[in-house]
């Protein structure tokens, strides 16, 4: 029987391509293979899981259902936690149980109570820790008896839970120390921890190299665990999946501990391949996803990455991935303790460009599901199943699910059931699916739906009075140290937050002044208000408009009200690059320690004002930010104190920017600097002038040249094509501008939009208004932008070897790790700059096929200009052509050049 005529029932199918050759599979339950441990994810590495704990109760259950709820979506069979070190581990810093030394509180952070959470759901599911940092009280570094001790503590504190830990890794991605392994088994059998196994490394396959040549070792390590073993590694496209023969001979288990780093939805067609590939290919019985859920505010990085999206506490909105849906295709058809069966795993059709398949059999000896994956063909395929060895030859259940082009009426459907001819049946499978035949019932799909998202309402404020001590203040997310509800000092009662990590931490990724951040990154015109009693010498400050972060997190675009004990205090710009402007500074009266003061930073438009204690301390201009969140922080690891934070909304501003069209990666500009009242607005060059700089006004206006010349329909006409023009300000409808969040700019008498005439991307290009459709000529940026550029071929980062920032380093391709090195400014006037002070320029100013690229300092050269478009090319303005990877290369190391545009994939960079 044909499965096709059962799929286009559930939802609109293309059609058929021409069929490949037909496989043919043999279920022999006589056969087996090696023993499947599950499929799983990872809350950690860093803060991931923050804010789903502040969510209402019933969007909160409905989330936990559709990861760990068996039968309803992901039924997820593994859960690695962080255990805490009070150090950024990717988005956030997760609390530590032991700040200081001996004063543990189980109760710390959000881990113990999502395990509490998910075993509730799925008692089967097994638990398995890992420590990213550790405090830093810690003697003698990570590899050390003080670690281990710590380790202990938390289990101890886990079992307070009545939590049961199956397993348990050493550092994160770090390596490993033979002797410390070893010890860690000896403690851990000693303290009645001995059903607790330890996998090792939890970095790469070279431990298994150690375990071989160290029988101690060995017998201390139950399982061998290699992150991202999957072609294109972290985030990559998984097509082949690899582990090494001395991993593999030694017998015990291989995982793939740490896999994913994908967005919920694209991601989806990598994470099947990661799990079916990661056995036929490399034998691994195991998959822990990485993250969870992306319950982060969407201004942190891998904002989209996970399982499910959780970004928005205060409406209950949240999303549910298709990752979840190619999850489900392997966690519920089969349990752990499964085995696979080899003979009848393996390359659709031969080859991997078909997809492949895998097929486990339960511990009953009849039931059996077979995964079948067609991600990478590009044809139909057929697949004929014999049946044998005892196996259950009653009627198959087939379910599937559409992951190359997601949609919820194409996710995890049950599309038809088959009776088997003498334990024989055939498929037909469709390119870009995953498919699960299956004896087993008990299957399901998940209903609940997510309410609307909305903003954050201001005014907020909490006295944090609410808090039992020790606990997290609700929406407030560490990014590095950790702050806790504590009895408020020097003569205040109630709760305050403190900043409780006393010293710096032993740390994964590197180090940043402690700091916490809250609110809608939406959030524009307000003043924020806290509290401060510092508790040493030192600097508290406050945050304002926290935008893009970038790794590591002291990369956070924000402004930073910073205050001494001393009195001296200033208003600092915090790039997304990690440099750190100081726009405004001076000194009042002391505040010196153990004493109360207030603080105040607030925001309208452009305008930035300070104030402590109800004095002003300054104001001063600035328009990088227009939006973002507040935050609590201090310049080091002082433990001061924080109270009755509140953020009140001010009354909008003038916020100054260019209009950078997304399409052409060029500027709305006045032609020839006219000041000509009728002069049509056409693309050009980005180059800072003041006839591309527009401010907009509380009024809605759109002004140019110190606010004489106003963005004018012409004639105030509404029609498809009226011009865009300047003209005196008058205030008309014709004049009123709104500037909305997704780089539309819409007339609102007209309700149509500016747009690039004909979705023209050259200069000269004439503006109009034209029916607002969405498209990216009809989107445009206010200001720089920093983020990577990320080669869809290669799926690596434009990375500037070493960190080097001498004039002359050739930038190429290399895995992306969020660094300084990695992160690119796109400016208003068409650089791309690099450590805030590099731009990329072709070599001597170049302009044939093949010249090279490198960094310099920046001098504003066309040969330093580029065109960053919204089709992922990035043209330099010089020569016309396009950043190319060298002959297609998709290798670490893979030099850049400059190329004529052809469109292809190595010409073809994404902003995230």
């Amino acid at each position: 029987m044909a499965l096709v005529a059962a799929l286009c029932s559930v939802g609109a199918q293309p059609a058929l391509a021409a069929a490949a050759a037909a496989t043919t599979i043999t279920v022999d339950g006589s056969q087996s293979g090696r023993t499947f441990d599950g499929i799983g994810a990872i809350s950690g590495g860093g803060g991931n899981s923050r804010l789903l704990r502040d969510y209402p109760a019933a969007q909160r259950s409905q989330i936990l259902d559709y990861l760990f709820k068996p039968g309803y979506g992901a039924n997820l069979q593994l859960l690695k936690l962080e255990i805490g070190g009070d150090a950024n581990s990717t988005d956030g810093s997760e609390p530590s149980i032991e700040h200081t030394k001996g004063q543990i509180n189980c109760d710390a952070g959000y881990e113990f109570w999502l395990a509490e959470q998910a075993k509730s759901r799925n008692p089967d599911l097994k638990l398995y820790g890992l420590a990213w940092a550790a405090p830093g009280w810690i003697s003698g570094g990570f590899w050390s008896t003080d670690t281990i001790n710590y380790l202990i503590s938390w289990l101890g504190c886990a079992k307070q839970h009545g939590l049961t830990i199956s397993y348990l890794g050493g550092w994160n991605e770090r390596g490993h120390d033979v002797d410390w392994y070893i010890q860690l088994r000896s403690a851990l059998d000693s303290a009645g921890y001995g059903s607790v196994q330890i996998v090792g490394d939890d970095s790469g396959w070279s431990v298994a190299d150690d375990m071989a040549s160290n029988s101690a070792f060995n017998n201390a390590v139950s399982v061998i665990g290699a992150h991202y073993p999957c072609a294109g590694g972290d985030g990559g496209s998984a097509d082949t999946c690899s582990s090494t023969t001395t991993a593999k001979n030694n017998g015990k288990p291989l995982w793939a501990s740490e896999n994913g780093s994908l967005d919920m939805d694209s991601g989806a067609p990598a994470l099947i391949r990661s799990i079916v590939r990661g056995y036929v290919d490399a034998r691994m019985t195991a998959y822990l996803n990485w993250p969870l859920v992306a319950a982060i505010y969407p201004n942190l990085p891998f904002s989209t990455v996970g399982l499910a999206t959780a970004n928005s506490p205060w409406s209950g909105n949240y999303a549910i991935g298709e990752d979840t849906w190619a999850t489900a295709q392997v966690t519920q058809f089969a349990q752990p303790g499964w085995k696979f069966v080899d003979s009848a795993s393996g390359y659709l059709g031969g080859t991997e460009s078909n997809g492949t398949y895998a097929t486990l059999k339960s511990p009953n000896g009849s039931d059996y599901s077979t995964v079948l994956e067609t991600t990478t063909a590009t044809a139909a395929q057929t697949v004929d199943v014999q049946v044998r060895g005892g196996l259950s030859t009653g009627a198959v259940h087939v379910w599937a699910t559409r992951v190359n082009s997601p949609s919820p009426a194409t996710d995890f459907v049950h599309t038809q059931d088959i009776t088997p001819t003498g334990g024989a049946y055939s498929l037909t499978l469709q390119p870009g699916w995953i498919y699960t035949v299956t004896t087993t019932t008990g299957q399901g799909k998940g209903t609940a739906t997510a309410p609307a998202a909305h903003p954050l309402a201001l005014p907020y404020a909490d006295t944090f009075d609410s808090y039992a001590t020790g606990t997290e203040a609700t929406y407030l997310s560490d990014m590095q140290g950790a702050f806790e509800a504590r009895p408020c000092s020097d003569g205040r009662s109630g709760q305050c937050v403190q900043q409780v990590t006393p010293v710096k931490p032993i740390e994964w990724q590197d180090d940043s002044d402690a700091f916490s951040l809250l609110g809608d990154p939406t959030w524009t015109d307000y003043t924020v208000k806290v509290d401060v009693n510092l508790q040493q010498a030192g600097t508290a400050e406050l945050l304002g408009r926290a935008n893009t972060q970038n790794r590591p997190q002291s990369h956070q675009a924000a402004y930073l009200l910073r205050v001494s004990d001393t009195g001296t205090w200033s208003i600092v710009r915090s790039s997304a690059a990690g440099t750190l402007t100081t726009l405004l500074s001076g000194t009042r009266a002391a505040l010196g320690t153990h004493a109360w003061h207030t603080l105040s930073l607030g925001f309208s438009g452009d305008r930035i004002t300070a104030t402590a204690d109800g004095a002003n301390l300054g104001a001063t201009d600035d328009s990088s930010f227009s939006a973002g969140q507040i935050g609590l922080g201090v310049v080091g690891y002082q433990t001061d104190q924080f109270d009755n934070l509140s953020v009140t909304a001010n009354p909008p501003g003038n916020h100054a920017g260019i209009l950078k069209g997304r399409q052409s990666g060029l500027c709305a500009d006045v032609p020839g600097a006219s000041r000509t009242n009728g002069t049509q607005l056409a693309l050009w060059d980005c180059n800072g002038a003041a006839n591309q700089a527009w401010t907009l006004t509380p009024a809605g206006q759109l002004t140019a040249y110190d606010g004489t010349k106003c963005l004018d329909a012409k004639g105030g006409a509404t029609t498809d094509g009226t011009p865009v023009q300047i003209y005196d300000c008058d205030g008309t409808a014709a004049e009123k501008w709104t500037v909305n969040s997704d780089g539309s700019v819409v007339n609102p008498a007209s309700g149509k939009c500016l747009d690039a005439t004909a979705g023209g991307t050259t200069p000269g290009t004439l503006l109009e208004l034209w029916t607002c459709t969405g498209g990216t000529n009809q989107s445009w940026l206010r200001g720089a932008v920093s983020a990577p550029l990320k080669g869809q071929e290669s799926g690596r980062c434009v990375d500037v070897p070493g960190a080097n920032q001498a004039n002359g380093t050739k930038p190429a391709l290399w895995d992306c790790n969020g660094g300084t090195h990695q992160t690119w400014t796109s400016t208003a006037t068409n650089q791309l700059t690099v450590y805030d002070s590099k731009c990329l320029e072709v070599t001597g100013g170049a302009t044939a096929d093949g010249s090279p690229v490198e960094i310099w300092d920046c001098n504003g050269g066309a040969h330093q200009q580029w065109r960053v478009r919204s089709d992922g090319s990035v043209v330099n303005v010089g020569s016309g052509k396009c950043l190319d990877a060298v002959g297609h290369g998709t290798a670490n190391s893979t030099a850049l050049d400059i190329w004529t545009c052809t469109g292809g994939a190595n010409q073809n960079w994404r902003r995230s």
